[in-house]
């Protein structure tokens, strides 16, 4: 099968490329930098130049290699620093799944594209009520926090407009956050550097329920997708969402960190903002029984804990 990747040089492009070569799909990758055109040249990809905001060239590139699938991988997240302006912080990542999707749509049925399958987020985006793991039906946030509904909005974009083309099979994928070399929770990322530091709180009870799936998981579940599946919306997490109190704790004991210091919830939202509060003590995770069941998904790492462990454990940090 022949697959447009864009968004090829990011955290899950990298890893899909070669998974995608192995499994004897040809692969045209776009990116918007020429260093990285030739990188991926190198590893026997067909490698295009362009931005996922420009609307010609994004067309260009997909009605001049024809590809049978297009998979929508672009972010912008290597900026990100805090939460606390949440939409400030993730404004180019909304950019690229508002304006970046409608480009992709566009270019797919300018060349007859019958599947594409894009890459959503849901660790904070469903209705924060409730005890159960949510389906994919369930309601999203219907008021988050004031700093998170532009980021909201543009999920709800990207879902809404690539579930709902009527000239092909679009399929949403609602990942739970990474972990993994290249993401926030490696050895060496922001998350870890954090917890060694005692500079991720405990906020309240930490009842908040976090969603995982390893970066090696997420690029396998994305491998799935281009197979199969129908069209809709699927979570992608593993089989064991947790409290933030639980995994905030369990990571600064693999790291041999001491134990998280704890805020209440009135000075947590002076100091951190509205949104860490929320995700610290309100957020809910979703289940994954849908991709299990129609995507013949499974995650290699069933549980954050083993695989936090061996991810964390694997190698030195460079960030001390």
């Amino acid at each position: 099968m022949k697959v447009f990747l864009a968004g090829a040089s990011g955290v899950v492009g990298r890893r899909l490329v070669p998974l995608l070569l192995e499994q004897g799909h040809g692969v045209i990758a776009m990116t918007r930098s020429t260093q990285k055109a030739r990188e991926l040249e190198a590893l026997g990809v067909q490698a295009v130049v362009a931005d996922g905001l420009d609307a010609k060239g994004v067309v260009g590139a997909v009605v001049n290699t024809k590809p049978e699938v297009i998979v929508h991988q672009m972010t912008s997240l290597t900026k990100v620093k805090g939460l606390r302006n949440f939409d400030r912080e993730f404004a180019a990542t909304n950019r690229l799944r508002m304006q970046g999707t409608d480009n992709l749509l566009a270019a797919a049925r300018a060349a007859g594209v019958r599947r594409i399958v894009a890459q959503s987020y849901g660790n904070w985006i469903y209705e924060r009520t409730g005890t159960a793991l949510k389906t994919e039906n369930d309601p999203l946030d219907p008021n988050p926090p004031r700093r998170q509904r532009e980021s909201l909005e543009a999920i709800r974009h990207l879902e809404d407009r690539v579930t709902g083309a009527t000239d092909c099979d679009g399929i949403a994928l609602r990942f739970a956050s990474f972990y993994g070399e290249g993401t926030s929770f490696a050895p060496d990322g922001v998350i870890a550097h954090l917890v060694r530091r005692r500079m991720l709180p405990i906020i309240g009870n930490g009842a908040g329920v976090w969603e995982f799936v390893h970066i090696d998981d997420a690029v396998a579940a994305t491998a799935a997708a281009i197979r199969g599946g129908g069209r809709g919306i699927y979570n992608i997490v593993d089989d064991d969402p947790a409290p933030a109190a639980e995994w905030i704790s369990e990571m600064a004991a693999i790291l041999q960190a001491k134990a998280p210091l704890r805020l209440p919830v009135w000075l947590a939202r002076i100091v951190l903002g509205d949104v860490m509060v929320s995700m610290m003590t309100q957020i809910r995770a979703g289940s994954n029984r849908k991709a299990v069941s129609e995507l013949g998904w499974l995650p290699r790492y069933a549980s954050w804990r083993d695989g936090f462990r061996r991810v964390l454990l694997a190698v030195p940090a460079r960030r001390r």
